[in-house]
């Protein structure tokens, strides 16, 4: 019997509302709207759009009050700066600052920092960590004050695991038990891969840093209500595929449906045979699918995980009791109204993996040879050259003084370094050790890494099986290969030891490097230097390999263009060969000491091997050990020195942490918005233009726009860090925005990032054309394609945008995070008219565009008009719809975005 008042979903039932019909995912909204119904902010028209949901779409907007809220790092360090810019404006205005707190609990993970400069030794964890508290002390002293000064935020310290991993082994509750009400565990996170806790049957996805920093504040989270499409999954896995063939699979499957800002919801028999890391491992992927959530319902397989897990067994009979009785229990004979079905028949996966530059791009381990071939011509214009005939362009030397590259001379091309050929290139290197041929389509990075399939025991023990499998067989992986291991908690590694397959990774060279999120995410440290130079030196195509989510050009490594996505064990298959153009399933990976040829199903475990391994090597009083000291950090975080009391001292010599500008003399009133007139194109961009591009993410160099203000600040190279651990630094990452080595700005020929400033037609950096728009007061938009800001949840690429002055972003489609950040920082995203794009319109990027219809009567999807005046005079006009998609999106575009909305809404109190 519930001792907890509960927003009674089964008393709507009674009273005629047919809640049987709903999908869970929208019953956990309604109760989220039930509960807090205020008349005002949440009202009846909200809660009868959700009684009432219509499965065929709507685009009437709901709100949503998550439990709490979940960062990691990277994100976590300027919402923090911001929170603590806020309270420095309200304290200037008279207010007091221990007033500004979040509002709900929020726990900020920092996972995001390590970057893999070690590896392939026993001492690399301890020199990785060792360099991280180097690079970061600043941003790490910000989080420590943060975690005293600010009220209902709690910190976990860096080594610890990865965010989305912790939160389901630890954080994650199911139902929460507060000021008298039991009501769902909802969450919305800083990271796209939030919503991997949908696994779990946690209701929670990612948002912009700014959208939770609302949310923290006390704001509801407002969204078109969604569509549900039901996955219908049959079947089990078959034995030679792994959770992750599966995952790649649905990915493709998906991304062909188009769920782009919908809820996608599971059910069918086949999720009997789904574990909770499974099906965290088909969650956590929802942003490549597109979606906003990929929900699992709570069922007796959630609380078996529960319980290995170490939560307690009031905790467990709370959301057993809860879920039955509120109507949010899946039995498996549900008759939910789904908007459409998509089905999946487990039985029919092959292994897979996916790319090289987008997770959806499937392609069957047994036909990556021939992809392979393919992608080289169409992307490359080269000639694939078989394996035994190629014949090296070039030969590299490590001597004792330094690396020479010599080119062989041919009579057409004696005098140049640059190799002039359409076939594959093959480079041979020689080192004092040995020596070796890296082609194109060699490895050079193998990395274990991401809470997609470090959270998941089946494909880390399975990886570990393979390993030991490899080594008895006497193989070892290719030299040029760095390899990584990086688990998203410290349980794997207890797991890993107890079973003794840690000690066959690491006779492969796969030690662990760190706890967080590594290659994954961009930090896989430096190539070792002779291998960078053999790639830049001959334009290698080089691969990498990695158990990750993500695999945008130039995320993994920026001189790695190719990277392939696939399972731990893969990636441990694929480092023992050390090139992606093979078939696995039919070639040697190698040959053992007596010459006999070793194949992928001599290493490959049974199923039955490797749950009788995790049955042997998993104990749940490993999570306990893990996770009772989860906030208390290593030696390094406890003797960090932070400062303490209620206000943050900024140090105005920082390059790490400085006051953002947006609140300083914040108006009480907002202005009234005015028209854009006669704008500059700061960028015209075609489609897919992800995040990744936008905001500013990895390493820079000395020639960036970033890396010439640290050199202006005294900061040499070798410290520069990355952009990620500079976001709280504003002058640094406005700097870096739109500075992607790939973006392709199509009003010049140069790639990267450089704009046209049209006054004198010269091609400067993107930061450099903005800021002499800026001295000139002209504003300044931005042309897009399809699918504008897709990817990660960076604030930065909407933040980065507004301090470079863009008013606007004009684009055919918009992912949805990005759609929500750039309103909520005052910039206005507009659709091209369905069916039109810049290039139908005639538009080249040169003209002056002004845009009329904002200063009066703005609101919601409001068709506004598009002038394009270019140089000639010739007028291009159109109409295009404003995506200001609710009442609360035209007042956070009126107050010049959401934070001044609510450091005003504190001010007026």
């Amino acid at each position: 019997m519930m001792t907890h008042k509960i927003a009674s979903l089964k008393e709507l039932q009674e009273s005629g509302k047919n809640i049987h019909r709903l999908p869970f995912s929208i019953r956990i909204l309604l109760e989220n709207v039930l509960r807090n119904h205020d008349g005002f902010a949440i009202t009846d028209d909200h809660l009868d759009t959700l009684v009432n949901w219509d499965a065929a779409g709507t685009d009437k907007d709901i709100p949503f009050k998550p439990a709490r809220v979940l960062m990691q790092d990277f994100t976590g360090v300027p919402a923090v700066v911001d929170i603590t810019s806020i309270r420095a404006e309200f304290v200037r205005k008279g207010g007091d600052g221990t007033k500004i707190n979040p509002a709900i609990p929020v726990d900020l993970v920092i996972d995001h920092s390590v970057q893999v400069d070690y590896f392939g030794t026993d001492y690399s964890y301890q020199e990785n960590v060792k360099l991280e508290y180097e690079r970061n002390a600043e941003r790490y002293q910000l989080l420590k004050w943060a975690q005293q000064g600010l009220a209902n935020l709690t910190v976990v310290p860096p080594g610890m695991g990865i965010c989305h991993q912790v939160n389901l082994e630890y954080l994650a509750k199911g139902v929460v038990k507060r000021d008298g009400w039991a009501f769902p565990d909802t969450l919305v996170g800083t990271d796209s891969h939030t919503p991997m806790i949908n696994g779990i049957g946690v209701l929670g996805w990612g948002v912009g840093g700014i959208e939770a920093e609302a949310a923290m504040l006390g704001q509801p989270i407002y969204f078109t209500c969604p569509q549900v499409i039901g996955l219908k999954l049959t079947g089990e896995i078959p034995a030679g595929c792994t959770a992750t063939d599966m995952v790649l699979s649905i990915t493709k499957i998906l991304r062909d449906t188009g769920v782009v800002g919908k809820f996608v919801e599971v059910f069918g028999d086949g999720l009997d045979k789904l574990t909770v890391t499974d099906r965290a491992t088909i969650s956590n992927m929802s942003p490549e699918f597109g979606c906003t959530v990929t929900y699992f319902p709570i069922d007796d397989q959630t609380l078996d995980y529960m319980e290995r897990t170490n939560r307690s067994s009031e905790q467990i009979n709370l959301v057993r009791e809860y879920c039955q009785e509120n109507m949010l229990w899946r039995t498996g004979s549900e008759d939910i109204e789904y908007s459409r079905i998509v089905e999946l028949d487990l039985s029919t996966l092959e292994p897979t993996v996916a790319g090289p530059k987008r997770p959806q791009d499937k392609i069957l381990v047994n036909e990556l040879h021939a992809s392979f071939k393919t992608i080289l011509d169409k992307d490359f214009q080269r000639n694939y050259v078989a394996f035994d005939d190629r014949r090296e362009h070039a030969w590299l030397n490590e001597g004792g003084s330094g690396t020479q590259y010599v080119q062989k001379a041919t009579d057409e091309h004696r005098e140049t370094l640059a190799i002039e050929t359409d076939d594959l290139r093959s480079v041979k290197i020689k080192l004092k050790n040995g020596e070796y041929r890296l082609s194109d389509g060699s490895i050079v990075i193998a990395a274990i890494t991401s809470c997609t399939n470090t959270s998941n025991p089946s494909v880390m023990i399975g990886a570990g099986l393979v390993a030991k499998k490899a080594v008895e067989k006497g193989l070892r992986t290719r030299s040029w290969v760095k390899t990584s291991l990086a688990p998203g908690s410290k349980v794997v590694t207890k797991y890993l030891e107890r079973s003794g397959l840690a000690t066959d990774l690491e006779a492969l060279r796969f030690h662990t490097v760190g706890y967080g999120c590594t290659s994954c995410i961009g930090n896989s440290g430096p190539l070792p230097t002779h291998i960078a130079e053999a790639i830049d030196k001959s334009e290698m195509v080089v691969a990498s390999v990695l158990s990750g989510n993500r695999n945008f050009e130039a995320r993994v490594h920026p001189q790695v263009k190719m990277n392939f996505l696939m399972s731990p064990m893969l990636v441990v298959a694929y480092a023992l060969i050390g090139r992606v153009d093979v078939n696995l399933m039919e070639d040697p990976l190698s040959y053992d000491p007596n010459g006999n040829a070793v194949y992928l199903k001599d290493i490959w475990p049974t199923p039955d091997e490797i749950n009788r391994t995790i049955k042997e090597a998993m104990r749940k009083e490993d999570f306990k050990e893990v996770y009772d000291v989860i906030f208390d950090g290593d030696e390094e975080w406890k003797k960090l020195e932070a400062p303490e009391g209620e206000e943050f001292i900024w140090d105005n010599d920082s390059t790490y942490i400085r006051e953002v500008p947006f609140f300083n003399d914040l108006s009480t009133e907002p202005l009234p918005p005015t028209e854009i007139e006669r704008a500059r194109v700061l960028l015209y961009l075609g489609d897919s233009v992800t995040t990744d591009h936008i905001s500013p993410a990895g390493s820079f160099n000395e020639e960036s726009a970033a890396g010439k203000y640290l050199l202006s600040k005294g900061i040499e190279k070798k410290d520069f860090n990355s952009y990620g651990s500079r976001r709280g630094n504003h002058e640094v990452m406005m700097r870096g925005t739109f500075a992607n080595v790939r973006i392709r700005n199509k009003i010049t020929d140069r790639e990267g990032g450089y704009s046209v400033y049209f006054p004198t037609n010269e091609t400067l950096t993107v930061y450099d054309t903005a800021m002499k728009y800026k001295v000139d007061g002209t504003p300044l938009v931005v042309l897009a394609g399809k699918d504008y800001g897709s990817g990660s949840s960076r604030d930065w690429a909407a933040k980065g945008s507004s301090l470079l002055g863009v008013r606007a972003v004009i684009a055919e489609s918009f992912e949805r995070i990005h759609r929500s950040n750039l309103v909520g920082m005052g910039i206005l995203p507009i659709e091209f008219p369905r069916g039109e794009s810049a290039e139908s319109l005639g538009l080249t990027g040169e003209e002056e565009i002004s845009i009329t219809g904002l200063a009066s009567d703005l609101k919601p999807f409001k068709m506004i008009k598009v002038r394009a005046t270019k140089a000639s005079g010739e007028v291009i006009e159109f109409d295009a719809r404003a995506r200001l998609d609710s009442a609360i999106d035209v007042a956070y575009f009126k107050h010049g975005g959401i934070l001044q909305y609510v450091l005003r809404s504190y001010l007026s109190r």
